[in-house]
């Protein structure tokens, strides 16, 4: 049966359409249609809802294998829908790590019944120790990497950046990279700062960031090839991924979408929810990142969705994991930052913007959603396997109604 969304706004980097009507039918939204035809059609009242591009996650966590309670291939597909995603870059670092064409194409025969399209990053060094390389050239050749990286870890090791870009040139690869100094972050817990002071916490300086970044930087001018720099968090790596993308470096970046969202003044309760990496961060860095976001220096906004199981997370806040499941959550936070950055923008910034940084052709794919819809984000409505996040119990405002991805129109029910 062909599906009627009467009065549906579009949403595009220009900005938001007037209503109109669209015709679903044979796997394909439609907008210049015959109306004779849609007699038979089943009629949505779409005046409330808003219509984009299938949206892109540039960075999520999946646990299998190895970590399977923590988040399988299929809970995995279904928050990814449920979210408003068609695709995402699935992180390395499961157990064994992504890092040879048996992992590969073990999680590409998994996904493929699902809809969402996964995306496989290849670990450049085994088990992502930084160490010994992995058979890039082999996990391209035989399964069609393009993406490759040490997901959750930084390739701090200046040799293996060298020759890990060096390497990708050969077709075109592109590393994601963590960038951090992993010893002047050690025992790290939270932004070194004035709050982790009056805490009495160990702090991650801005420093193990963006002089990582520097380095990179540096080196990538050295080999040629292409770096996308992920989950940017200080004002002084934004300043230098700006500078050098202005003389011509082949230099993406994008930013976790709770770094707009929180401070380390959040803090101050010890809640093991809002551990990550990196840290939440000052009022200064996030004004760097959202002028970063309007200038085009940082590319894309990801959930940087990292789920974790109740006992590693929920314990003492300098023994629990680094982590926060972002996916179903992505919405609700979209919408607390429309008015300062408006739709155009942000939809800009998990469609086109992630999609011209992955070396491939994705499906066609939408997402549509009411910005308005109230919610409780709980036990029932979860569709990950992991709860940590502090938003967790609580209602939020903005939902996904339905995606249409590999021509199949999805009706999301949370």
């Amino acid at each position: 049966m062909s599906i009627l969304f009467k009065g549906l706004r579009v949403i595009t980097a220009k900005g938001i359409s007037s209503p109109q009507d669209f015709l679903f039918d044979k796997g394909v939204l439609i907008k210049d249609f015959d109306s004779n035809s849609t007699s038979k059609s089943k009629v949505i009242n779409a005046s409330n809802m808003l219509a984009s591009q299938g949206w892109v996650d540039l960075k999520c966590g999946l646990g299998e294998p190895g970590f399977e309670y923590k988040e399988t291939i299929a809970s995995l597909a279904d928050s990814l829908v449920v979210s408003g995603f068609s695709a995402a870059v699935i992180q390395p670092n499961t157990n064994p790590a992504i890092q040879s064409k048996a992992e590969v194409e073990f999680v590409k025969n998994r996904a493929k019944n699902f809809t969402p399209d996964f995306i496989v990053q290849g670990a450049v060094t085994l088990d992502t120790l930084g160490e010994d390389l992995t058979e890039m050239l082999d996990m391209h050749m035989q399964s069609g990497v393009k993406i490759f990286g040490e997901g959750l870890k930084p390739l701090s090791n200046g040799d293996r950046f060298m020759k890990v870009n060096q390497y990708l040139q050969k077709f075109d690869g592109v590393l994601f990279d963590h960038s951090y100094d992993p010893l002047l972050s050690i025992f790290g817990q939270m932004h070194e700062g004035e709050n982790s002071t009056k805490l009495g916490m160990k702090g991650i300086p801005s420093l193990a960031e963006y002089a990582a970044i520097q380095k990179n930087i540096e080196i990538l001018r050295y080999t040629g090839g292409k770096v996308h720099f992920q989950t940017i968090s200080t004002k002084e790596s934004v300043a230098l991924i700006r500078a050098a993308k202005s003389e011509g470096l082949h230099i993406t970046a994008d930013v976790s979408i709770y770094q707009l969202i929180f401070s380390d003044d959040d803090l101050t309760d010890f809640d093991p929810n809002l551990k990550v990496k990196p840290p939440f961060r000052g009022d200064s860095d996030r004004v760097a990142i959202i002028e970063g976001l309007k200038d085009g220096t940082i590319d894309a906004l990801v959930s940087n969705h990292q789920p974790e199981d109740f006992d590693s997370k929920f314990m003492e806040f300098d023994l629990a994991n680094f982590g926060m499941a972002g996916l179903q959550t992505f919405l609700p936070a979209l919408v607390k930052l429309e008015k300062e950055l408006g739709w155009g923008l942000l939809i800009q910034k998990i469609t086109s913007g992630p999609q011209s940084i992955i070396p491939q052709d994705l499906q066609e794919s939408w997402t549509i959603f009411d910005p308005n819809e109230v919610w409780e984000y709980n036990q029932k409505s979860n569709k990950s396997l992991a709860a940590n996040n502090p938003w967790f119990g609580k209602e939020l405002t903005g939902l996904v109604k339905f995606v249409i991805q590999k021509g199949q129109l999805i009706h999301v029910n949370v």
